[in-house]
């Protein structure tokens, strides 16, 4: 349970902060970088469910406001993972961490929502509908925050998930097949024209 009486502590005021596990590193560390950025994904996530702004829960909007929702209870389980180093001897559902489960359930969605989409002859442009630049905004947040976690795999790959990686690279995947769904299941895509702008 968490519960949280003060907002500030003062204790970060040197430039350091507390980990899950109760010890503390620098505000630049790359685990706080990574899980920072995975909080930064999640937002970004409340923003786009903001802007979709009162949505027929039947309409494939309301589906897609749904479905993000629950990721972002998933990004939360994820900042926790991120936030305690795994311990050498630590027992096997005693700390929340991200599973494969969660990672399995993103591509059952991804084959979901995808399986109506025509086919892309050229990349998608970020736009299009309100709801589908803020998906498009969430996905590369989303894998500036895979990149990261990768950087910690590799200074840190014993204490750090390799699922974490995982998760975040399907959840970027998601989240460009619904922004294609939000864009009139890919019909109003804003599409790459190469060199379009070249004298």
């Amino acid at each position: 349970m968490v519960k949280l009486n003060r907002i500030y502590t003062r204790t970060g005021d040197d430039g350091s902060t507390g980990l899950g596990t109760g010890g503390r590193v620098s505000k630049d560390d790359p685990r706080v970088e990574a899980y920072g950025t995975v909080d930064e994904a999640n937002a970004s996530i409340g923003l786009a469910i903001a802007v979709a702004g009162a949505v027929d829960p039947a309409s494939p909007a309301g589906s897609i406001v749904r479905l993000l929702a629950r990721c972002q209870h998933d990004l939360f389980d994820l900042g926790a993972d991120l936030c305690i180093p795994i311990a050498p001897d630590e027992k096997p559902g005693t700390k929340l961490r991200i599973t494969q489960g969660q990672v399995d359930r993103l591509e059952r969605l991804i084959d979901e929502y995808n399986e109506s989409l025509g086919t892309l002859t050229s990349f998608v442009l970020p736009g299009g509908s309100r709801l589908a630049a803020g998906l498009h905004l969430s996905r590369t947040i989303v894998r500036r925050a895979e990149r990261l976690v990768v950087t910690l795999r590799t200074i840190d790959p014993a204490a750090t998930s390799e699922v974490a990686v995982r998760y975040l690279n399907r959840l970027s995947d998601l989240l460009f097949v619904l922004a294609r769904v939000a864009n009139d299941g890919g019909a109003t895509d804003v599409m790459w024209v190469p060199g379009a702008n070249r004298a």
